[in-house]
């Protein structure tokens, strides 16, 4: 492709909403463009990359044995309350109807088209086991979109399902599916890690994360020093030891803090440390109240909260239900006093200590000398908090380290939570209904593209790995009005593609420093320069955009000086 009759509107300063490097980037590499919140233009150089993310993991799937179909992105309510989700799924689910009043929503996800499709057209244990996937468009109204392609409304994904006869085949789909992801992470040329997860909203019981490592990623990875674990900070189990504490505990006691609602506020105030304190944070759980109790210094993990509760629904106490159900301001709650009604649950390490100090209750009361077991009714103890690095590893007991990732895809056991509630099922050898056992896979295609920029970026632009750069090769001709120079770039680049080898010739009359600009914030992997100088001395500039080094290569011989530096990197890279 000749630059020259290219669409590359570059940039020289990024817009000043755009918060993150790939953010930046991508725009002022002139590769998206933003529509309205959250949604954007993939344009021409943008675009090329997703392509070539998702032909990557379209091969990987095609060799796991799964068969693309495409769904549409429009789905009838019909099928979401059919599972429950209707509801469930929550204000990121954009409903709207049609002419004829009838409810839709525009797809975050296919689990119930899928399930849909399948329970119509497979009936026997033959046609099974089943994968298919696609490569679609969707949309999740996030509350606050930012950060670009990283957590936009509207979003490219790879998403698959699997459909098997019985839990031993279901398992075998999913490490199948486990193992293609690997494959296709590494071919992009991504630093990765699978991680345990939480299924949230897609459901089941059990899931992977895949993630890319990268300084700037949302996700903290909780992972062991010494075995393989590795788990997002929702999923890493804290183990706690010891005994129960059954030592006696000094009456309850009253202490003024006159406007301290912090933990911070408190503890300074009483001159204690905040290990000392019991924090309780008070929810809504299908509309029915519930107070969680965490120490001071930790956090609560709201995806084990909210797996512990079951609920569908779950939202912190607004100021009005706090002050109902305390009689007091935020910031003064405690478990012994609370409204008559309210579950308390707490997190295990309270077991192992006594002698508390709490919310009162009341406006600017504090209590001391508080024992769980003999002031309040605890109805359940779990594991609720987030994991720390003081924490061992849940397996073997080693020290936890944290790292930063970015999501970029999500692997499920969904057992029978779709297939059940919408009657996909099939006879077996013994003519016998059997509900079928599912399984679902999401790559964020569109979110691979900004991840890694994420991961591979410097002061001066995008360092695209050569597998998905939107083009491998960029020659630069430096000939001006030199008729010569301009007539050997043109045969080298179509000798170039004559090797198959994605180029993109940069014959823009463009001053020099315009185009070495543009070539590093685009990113590509491996530029060509051929000059004057360069012409006469019968050698073009070779530049690895990855480590800045520059060699020569003869234009005698070219093609074969050229494919050995070109494979050395891709294996810079870690690359075939």
């Amino acid at each position: 492709m000749k630059l020259s009759r290219y669409y590359i509107p570059t940039l020289k300063e990024a817009p000043s909403e755009a918060e993150v490097v790939s953010h930046k980037l991508l725009i002022r590499a002139g590769m998206i463009r933003k529509l309205t919140s959250g949604i954007y233009n993939y344009l021409p150089l943008g675009l090329r990359s997703v392509n070539k993310v998702a032909n990557i993991v379209r091969r990987e799937m095609d060799r796991a044995g799964a068969l693309e179909v495409l769904m549409p992105s429009v789905q009838p309510a019909d099928l979401w309350q059919e599972t429950g989700r209707w509801d469930y799924y929550g204000k990121e689910l954009l409903r709207f109807n049609d002419r004829h009043g009838r409810d839709y929503c525009l797809g975050p996800t296919h689990e119930e088209v899928i399930t849909d499709l399948v329970r119509g057209e497979v009936r026997s244990y033959k046609q099974l086991p089943l994968n298919l996937y696609q490569v679609q468009t969707k949309f999740r109204d996030e509350i606050r979109p930012r950060f670009g392609l990283m957590r936009g409304r509207e979003f490219i994904m790879k998403d698959a399902y699997s459909f098997d006869r019985d839990e031993a085949g279901a398992e075998e789909s999913y490490w199948i599916m486990f193992e293609a992801y690997k494959k296709a992470f590494a071919r992009i040329g991504l630093r990765f890690k699978p991680v345990q997860a939480d299924s949230g909203a897609i459901g089941g019981d059990f899931s992977h994360e895949f993630m890319v490592l990268a300084d700037t990623g949302e996700d903290t990875i909780a992972s062991c020093s010494a075995c393989d674990f590795a788990a997002n900070l929702e999923k890493a189990k804290v183990v706690e030891s010891g005994e129960v504490c059954e030592d006696a505990c000094a009456e309850l006691e009253e202490v003024a803090t006159p406007d301290k609602h912090t933990v911070e506020e408190v503890c300074e105030f009483l001159g204690v440390d905040p290990a000392a304190l019991v924090k309780t944070l008070l929810f809504v759980v299908d509309g029915e109240p519930v107070a969680a109790l965490v120490r001071g210094d930790r956090e609560i993990n709201d995806a084990k909260l909210r797996n512990l509760l079951g609920g569908n629904e779950i939202d912190m106490a607004d100021e009005a239900m706090v002050r109902e159900l305390t009689g007091a301001p935020v910031g003064f709650a405690g478990p012994h006093g609370l409204k008559k009604g309210v579950r308390i649950v707490a997190d295990n390490e309270l077991r192992y200590a006594t002698d508390w100090i709490a919310g009162g209750n009341k406006a600017d009361t504090h209590v001391r000398h508080l024992s769980l077991s003999r002031d309040c009714e605890v109805e359940q103890y779990a594991d609720l908090r987030v994991i720390t690095e003081s924490d061992p590893c849940p397996e073997c007991g080693a020290a936890i380290e944290f790292t930063k990732g970015i999501e970029v895809g999500h692997v499920f056991k969904l057992g029978t939570k779709y297939s059940e509630k919408m009657g996909a099922t099939f006879l077996d050898e013994n003519g016998k209904d059997q509900t079928m056992i599912m399984g679902c896979y999401g790559i964020g295609i569109s979110r691979i593209v900004a991840s890694a920029i994420e991961q591979n970026h410097d002061e001066n632009g995008c360092i695209f790995p050569p597998s998905i750069a939107p083009f491998e090769v960029c020659l630069i001709s430096l000939g001006g009005k030199d008729e010569a120079v301009n007539e050997k770039a043109l045969e080298l680049y179509e000798a170039v593609q004559d090797m198959d080898v994605d180029i993109c010739y940069d014959d823009r009359k463009e001053r020099p420093g315009v185009k070495f600009a543009d070539a590093d914030l685009i990113g590509y992997p491996m530029q060509l320069v051929l000059g004057g100088k360069g012409l006469k001395n019968g050698i073009v500039e070779a530049k690895d955009r990855k480590s800045g080094e520059r060699i020569e290569l003869p234009l005698d011989g070219f093609a074969e000086a050229f494919a050995q530096w070109r494979e050395s990197i891709w294996q810079a890279w870690g690359l075939k």
